[in-house]
């Protein structure tokens, strides 16, 4: 029987996801998220899931993966009362592996101030979608339309460029020469295994156009040529090290976390940001991170929370950009406190 304290964190987490995560993305989850807050039973149940395994969007997408209706509330309640051995198994060995190849639109900006040829290595790389951004068309709202080398690709990330430094930064932008790639994830998946395929699909949110297509041509050329996947805990001392030591020595090492620092307890956030500060002052790699603002163990000095909100562009640790979670726009806030000039 869960705790009262495990029982308050379920509500308390599915009332915020309600009001301040589904809105504009997902209606259904929404709706399903605002049930739970308010469904004692139900509360009960998803907490005894595992505290990091009990979040919104892998609760939901494993109970549509498991066969729930993607109808109403008490629908989908009474279908995973009925399966709730079967659901709360399946949460304790999965983990939220979002893999938005849209994100690498918002990394872009930051890629194309580096010089090349770049080793890329992707902390949380699920099945290494971001590890492509050579790979990927892309086509900036009021901005430029960049296509790889060998013409556009099955993958198209539609963002937009914002704030007064945008036609600046639009002149920059460019695909990046990347001549390896690599990645480090707890439990790596596999773009060409079908069941890894289906879980990462039922990741994307009812509602979201377009996300499901996108992800699985992703998918397709990630199958075509695999990353380097590592599986192991990137917070732990050595294992980045270790991932960056079969990197090319004439490229410029970047380290890349798209999102997920934030899954990745304090401790482990400060170890971590040790490895790639000493990656940093020995072999002159490079750190682009998408991270949300209000990360404050993150930011030195602390962020300007009415200035800066959602997720942050950083290179090297230095805020540049204000972006959308996966990669929708990019506000460029150079000249900006805390960012570069």
């Amino acid at each position: 029987m869960p705790d009262s304290d495990a029982v308050r964190d379920v509500a308390e987490r599915y009332r915020r996801f309600a009001e301040t995560e589904a809105p504009g993305r997902s209606a259904l989850y929404k709706a399903w998220a605002a049930g739970v807050s308010g469904d004692q039973a139900m509360q009960r149940m998803l907490a005894e899931i595992p505290p990091t395994r009990r979040q919104p969007p892998l609760v939901f997408a494993v109970t549509r993966l498991l066969g729930a209706p993607e109808e109403d509330y008490p629908a989908w309640a009474a279908w995973t009362q009925q399966h709730a051995r079967a659901v709360v198994e399946a949460c304790a060995s999965r983990s939220l592996q979002t893999n938005e190849p849209l994100r690498c639109a918002a990394l872009l900006p930051a890629l194309s101030a580096l010089a090349g040829p770049i080793a890329l290595l992707e902390i949380g790389a699920s099945a290494g979608l971001c590890l492509y951004p050579d790979r990927y068309s892309y086509r900036y709202a009021d901005g430029p339309a960049l296509d790889p080398v060998d013409g556009p690709s099955p993958v198209v990330l539609d963002s937009a460029l914002r704030g007064p430094a945008a036609a600046g930064i639009a002149e920059t932008l460019a695909l990046p020469e990347v001549v390896w790639r690599a990645g480090v994830d707890l439990t790596p998946l596999d773009a060409a295994d079908p069941a890894d395929r289906t879980f990462l699909a039922a990741l994307v949110w009812p509602g979201e156009t377009g996300r499901r297509q996108r992800v699985l041509a992703a998918l397709d050329i990630a199958a075509a040529d695999p990353p380097r996947l590592r599986r192991g805990d990137a917070s732990e001392p050595g294992v980045v090290a270790q991932a960056a030591a079969s990197a090319p020595a004439d490229a410029t090492l970047v380290i890349t976390t798209p999102g997920v620092l934030p899954h990745i307890p304090r401790a482990g956030r400060a170890r971590l940001r040790t490895e790639i500060d000493t990656l940093r002052a020995t072999t002159g790699a490079r750190w682009v991170s998408l991270t949300p603002a209000g990360m404050a163990d993150q930011w030195h000095p602390p962020l300007d929370p009415g200035r800066w909100s959602g997720f942050v562009l950083a290179l090297d640790g230095i805020p540049c950009a204000a972006v959308d979670p996966l990669g929708a726009f990019v506000e460029w806030r150079a000249g900006e406190p805390g960012a570069p000039g």
